[in-house]
């Protein structure tokens, strides 16, 4: 008896046929055809910079990868599909005239084809399509490097490389043949249901010996499966967060109540497999009923139950003593995860008061020759308004620190790059032509010395408080032979890359050249290796494609020889050729060898470290800066991580290079392996590129905050907390986010010779005061060392938010900053914390005043310096200035005062201090006065006359009244005016009390 389908399939004519097919081949078009240009437009790309090896390797792992686990996840399902349809039984009663079961099976029947590839295709798909994205798992496992066997895991005595490369990828196979056996499993009972292999009659239902046995020896297969699942499960105790944040990896719990519970799982596993391979010949279906009962019985109470009832009432009551070999365990592989061993991180103990005074301490001298005064974070307007040039010029929210030799001695300097800035072009500056093809690239290197500023002129108070640049570019060379620059135009750079369409495109195109190039109107030709050829009309339209603009195709501007040059951000750059690091979120530019080489430091990272701490690199990396700036943070979490990679990015022709800078990270070496040659080895590094290497803030962020707990050896006291440290917040930020590491150009306590050092203070745990100072060398010789100054627990050192307010809260201070404030906009710099005086602390801080203004047209300007330092009696001296040498008289006499003339007037000639008193006692709120540490008493000047101050005073009320009425009147021209009379009387009243200086 034949049966119908549900419904008569219409037939197509062939119009009909030919027209979906090319609907068809259009969608498959649009949703392929992008993807298959930007494949080609990478290949380009990776071709140009000679990283084609890179983007081969990590197309073909993608592709293989997907086809494999697509075919291995496809094919078992097809496999069951075609077994369950196979034995289907020759004869299938009939349930009725309307059994619906029948008119779907009649219409499976007339497309067996097609159904029978729709869900093995489908699901084959979309595994390879997520399978894929795991290539670099893939790619660790086939080149797998061994670590040092000194530090195999505690538990299971295995080496971290087993951790590291081997078990992702067997987690990997067993989760995708999981997959495949689920899918199977229900397509083959869909299937003998469909064809009758199992039948339905009410509460009971038959199935045949053939559909028996395939869902049996799947099941089976998915319990043996299961059983290997639990084996390797034990392996990953070792990298459990169920007890974070106090600490990763497996605690008592999990040794003496999960790993057991996983060995008997494993064997209930093994058994309930046998169970269903018997049903495959017993007719019983109540026997695999209760096999699988009892799986779900045993999961639920062996596996959770079981071990929550230990943890409750065995290990939480007595945790201390329960979990204190399981800490001991996390601190040691912490310590080393993170590179804070023994081997690198020296402890000293540190007495938080001063014994000496700086001029006896050597190394101190070197400390205050080198206070920095300019900070790299406030100070960008200030070179945009006086260094930009040109407005489509620019440079970054965030300058950077560097340092470079000046006659001979080290200088730390704050260095950017006058970068080409496409957000400021303007009117027809933005058309396509002048966008791409004209406005290409920025103009050469600006330096600032860190510690020196301008001083004020004769009767030009406006030219105090500014940076001295070096600059060398198109029309300026330097006075310090170490920033000339041989070719100053910088086509790759941090502004450049802001928006996806910010290319350029170079190369002759005529006779004439077109790129601009200088204020004199001359105009250039990009002679550089870098960039895409768009010669050829395949390249031009795929470029149109990519940008959707029509110019590639039409425009007389590109001709045989133009290159398309784009991905122009360094850190992009560097990002792209090298997939398997993580960046760091800040690039600096160097002069190197005559060039500019922008230098980015890359990471390699670990998720499954076993035993050490898991966390999550963005919220280990966020402080006051990032929040500020909004710059985008790593989002991944890691528990091993190494500054293994420093890659190196030519400003002008876009070279990108990546020397190894550890050779005993086994994770960079196995990614050496998998591209061989990609990563030049460390005797590739010169000696001028080393000399300006820093170490990055990024790690240095990361590792102070494992520090902060990981400092602790005793698993008891770890658990209490109360020797922990914390990250003070910024005192100088609105937000409560963490203060930011500092470069600082220091003594070294031994030779007294200059260190750069990034550097970092930590207050107590939930307390403000000092705990301990954290600061690592970016010296060639010491590269990396760290130096944990730690202070008495039973003495209270002022930490930097107490030190912020007892300076601001000075009487002197805070009458003079509220002056100011009436007119200017008052920016905290950075709070920088030294170490001097053999055991004491000094705190510097500048303050940059930045006149209020309706035109925009303000910057900021350097107008105080804030030091405070605690004597050895418990005073708090609170030096308050113009200059630096005059705050440091104020603190410790001119001994040391002379230690800092750094300021330079409008020629860039020195600036000896001027001779003021010292303060008469605690500038915090009164105390006895501290003796001189000088025995020559210092001079002094005649306080100012009591009328003259009132007088002074006066004045600024009187303009302010006048500034105000000016206001009112909406008379820009009075206006002005005002303004400018006011400025003249608070100069006037800092002249009167002896606060000048600009």
């Amino acid at each position: 008896m034949s049966v119908r389908p549900p419904g008569s399939v219409p037939r197509l004519s062939r119009r009909s046929k030919i027209l979906i097919g090319i609907g068809v081949a259009l969608i498959v078009l649009l949703l392929v055809g992008p993807r298959l240009i930007d494949t080609y437009i990478s290949w380009e790309w990776f071709k140009s910079l000679g990283f084609g090896s890179v983007y081969s390797t990590v197309l073909w792992t993608r592709i293989i990868t997907f086809l494999v686990v697509g075919l291995v996840v496809g094919g078992i399902i097809f496999a069951a599909i075609v077994l369950a349809y196979r034995m289907r039984p020759v004869f299938v009663p009939m349930a009725g005239e309307h059994d619906v079961l029948a008119r779907y099976r009649a219409l499976v029947m007339s497309r067996r084809k097609t159904f029978g590839l729709a869900v093995p295709v489908l699901v084959g798909l979309i595994s390879g399509l997520v399978a894929q994205s795991d290539w670099q798992m893939i790619q660790l496992f086939l080149h797998a490097k061994p670590f040092d066997e000194s530090v195999n895991d505690p538990q299971f005595d295995k080496n971290i490389g087993f951790y590291a490369f081997e078990l992702p990828f067997i987690k990997f196979v067993l989760t995708w043949l999981f997959v495949a056996l689920i899918v199977s499993f229900f397509a083959s009972l869909v299937t003998h249901y469909l064809f009758g292999g199992i039948r339905l009659a009410g509460r009971s239902g038959n199935l045949t010996r053939a559909a028996r046995a395939q869902l049996a020896i799947i099941a089976g297969v998915f319990l043996l499966l299961k059983a290997v699942a639990y084996w390797f499960d034990r392996y990953s105790l070792l990298s459990s967060t169920d007890k974070y944040p106090m600490f990763t990896g497996a605690g008592y719990t999990d040794i003496n109540a999960v790993l057991p519970s996983k060995m008997i799982l494993l064997a209930i596993a093994v058994i309930c497999a046998a169970v269903f391979f018997a049903a495959i010949v017993l007719r019983d279906l109540r026997i695999p009923a209760l096999a699988v009962a009892l799986m779900v019985f045993s999961s639920v109470i062996i596996g959770a139950v079981y071990p929550l009832i230990v943890e409750q009432f065995s290990v939480k009551p007595n945790a201390a003593q329960k979990e204190a070999e399981y800490i001991k365990r996390n601190i040691t592989a912490t310590r080393a995860a993170y590179g804070i061993t023994d081997a690198n991180v020296d402890y000293v103990k540190y007495a938080g008061v001063g014994s000496k005074s700086p001029q006896d301490v050597p190394a101190d001298e070197t400390t205050v020759e080198n206070l920095r005064l300019l900070d790299p974070n406030i100070i960008s307007p200030t070179f945009t308004q006086q260094m930009q040039l040109k407005n489509f010029y620019g440079f970054p929210k965030t300058l950077s620190i560097d340092r470079y030799k000046v006659d001979g001695e080290m200088r730390d300097f704050i260095v950017a790059a006058r970068g080409l800035n496409p957000q400021s072009l303007t009117g027809n500056q933005t058309d396509w032509i002048n966008k791409h093809t004209v406005y290409t690239h920025g103009n050469g290197f600006v330096a600032a010395q860190a510690n020196t500023i301008r001083t004020g002129g004769d009767g030009d108070g406006d030219a105090g408080g500014y940076p001295v640049y070096q600059v060398s570019d198109l029309s300026t060379k330097p006075t310090i032979p170490a920033l000339e620059v041989d070719n100053p135009r910088i086509y790759f750079g941090e502004l450049i890359s802001n928006t996806p369409d910010d290319y350029a495109i170079v190369g002759a195109a005529g006779d004439e050249p077109r790129e601009y190039d200088s204020e004199t109107g001359e105009r250039y030709t990009y002679e550089g290796s870098a960039g895409v050829s768009v010669g050829n009309w395949f390249n031009r339209l795929a470029f149109a494609v990519k940008y959707t603009e029509r110019n590639f195709l039409f425009s007389d501007a590109i001709g045989d020889d133009s290159k398309i040059l784009f991905n122009r951000d360094p850190r992009d750059r560097v990002k792209k050729v090298a997939p398997w690091l993580t960046t760091d979120t800040s690039a600096y530019p160097a002069v190197i060898d005559g060039k500019i080489k922008w230098i980015v430091d890359a990471y390699t990272t670990l998720e499954n470290y076993p035993y050490a701490q898991r966390s999550s690199l963005a919220g280990l990396m966020t402080d006051s800066i990032d929040a500020a700036t909004g710059r985008p943070l790593p989002q991944k979490e890691v528990s091993y991580i190494r500054n293994s990679v420093k890659a190196t990015v030519d400003a002008f022709d876009g070279t990108v290079t990546l020397y190894q800078v550890d050779q005993s990270d086994p994770v960079l070496n196995t990614w050496m392996d998998v591209f061989p040659g990609v990563v030049k080895p460390e005797s590739a590094i010169s000696p001028e590129l080393r000399a300006h290497f820093r170490y990055p803030e990024d790690l240095f962020k990361v590792q102070r905050e494992m520090l902060a707990k990981y400092h602790v050896d005793d698993p008891n006291e770890f658990f209490t907390n109360n020797a922990f440290w914390s990250v003070p917040s910024d005192p100088t930020s609105d937000t409560d986010a963490n203060q930011p590491p500092y470069y600082v150009l220091r003594g070294d306590p031994q030779t007294a010779e200059p260190q750069f050092d990034l550097t970092s203070p930590m207050r107590g745990y939930q307390r403000e005061f000092l705990s301990a100072y954290i600061s690592v060398s970016s010296d060639p010789k010491t590269y990396g060392q760290f130096t944990v100054l730690t202070l008495p627990t039973n003495t209270q050192t002022q930490g930097p938010g107490q030190m912020q307010n007892s300076m601001t809260s000075d009487s002197k201070v805070s009458q003079d900053v509220a002056l100011l404030g009436q007119t200017n906009t008052l920016t905290f710099g950075n709070l920088l914390t030294l170490p001097i005086a053999d055991g004491g602390i000094l705190y510097v801080e500048p303050l940059y005043t930045e006149q209020k203004s309706t035109s925009g047209n303000t910057f900021p300007r350097l107008s105080r310096v804030l030091m405070s330092y605690t004597d050895p009696n418990g005073v708090v001296k609170v030096g308050y200035a113009p200059t630096a040498s005059e705050a440091l008289k104020q603190i410790f006499g001119p001994g040391v005062a002379n230690l800092a003339t750094r300021e330079v007037d409008e020629g860039g000639a020195p600036v000896e201090p001027a001779p003021t008193p010292a303060p008469g006692g605690d500038q915090a709120g009164g105390g006895a006065p501290s003796p001189s540490p000088s025995p020559t008493p210092a001079p002094t000047t005649p306080p100012p006359a009591r009328g003259d101050e009132q007088a002074a005073v006066q004045g600024i009320d009187s303009a302010l009244k006048n500034l105000q009425s000016a206001q009112s009147s909406g008379n820009f021209g009075d206006y002005g005016k005002a303004l400018e009379n006011l400025q003249k009387a608070i100069e006037n009243y800092e002249k009167v009390t002896g606060n000048t200086g600009g």
